[in-house]
């Protein structure tokens, strides 16, 4: 599926610059920047792949660890990590924003191939899409981001929601996924930049 493979190769490359950034801010070394950037752009597609039982694309193809690696020698040549603020910038919430939307869509589109219900499919969107850089934050002993960013997880339930809909509705191909594409990026930005979040208990 031409979608599937589009999808994540765009949130690799995204994710790989968001883990980089945050690896960057947290001041490790060249393994722990690599480390940190591979694990939030492909620990959710491990994770994924583990749940349906098949091995893990990056286990078994090159590419998933060379765009990883093109991401890091990129960005420290074009020294995105001397700006300040990090996780304030444009680059690193467009970064973050692609991934996020890529890889629920990646996720969603695993689970509807899977033959998933409505649940599955959805949860496979998240897990995808937020799996990986959970992993990341845990490692470096931080809240993860899921639980402290406005509307971030919702987008990816929103995504997946839309796809499986679409899949029972017979809408399927390029029209549908950048539809959603457009849809997810457009809602996180604009959640963002609004300060959307979710209803707290106080």
């Amino acid at each position: 599926m031409v979608e599937l493979e589009v999808a994540e190769i765009i949130g690799t490359v995204a994710f790989a610059l968001s883990g980089f950034y945050v690896a960057v801010k947290e001041r490790l070394d060249l393994l722990g920047i690599f480390i940190a950037s591979f694990l939030t752009a492909l620990g959710g597609g491990i994770v994924r792949d583990t749940i349906v039982e098949r091995t893990p694309y990056t286990f078994t193809h090159l590419l998933p660890s060379l765009l990883v690696i093109g991401v890091i020698v990129l960005s420290i040549v074009l020294r995105l990590h001397q700006k300040d603020e990090i996780e304030k910038t444009f680059y690193f919430i467009i970064s973050d924003t692609l991934g996020l939307v890529s890889f629920s869509i990646s996720g969603a589109l695993i689970g509807l191939q899977a033959d998933f219900n409505f649940f599955g499919v959805v949860l496979m969107a998240l897990i995808t899409a937020v799996g990986g850089g959970v992993l990341r934050d845990i490692l470096l002993n931080r809240v993860p981001f899921l639980l402290t960013s406005e509307f971030y997880g919702t987008v990816s339930l929103l995504v997946g929601a839309i796809l499986f809909t679409f899949d029972a509705l017979g809408i399927q191909g390029y029209v549908a996924f950048m539809v959603v594409f457009i849809f997810g990026v457009s809602l996180r930005l604009l959640a963002y930049y609004k300060k959307w979040n979710l209803p707290k208990i106080r």
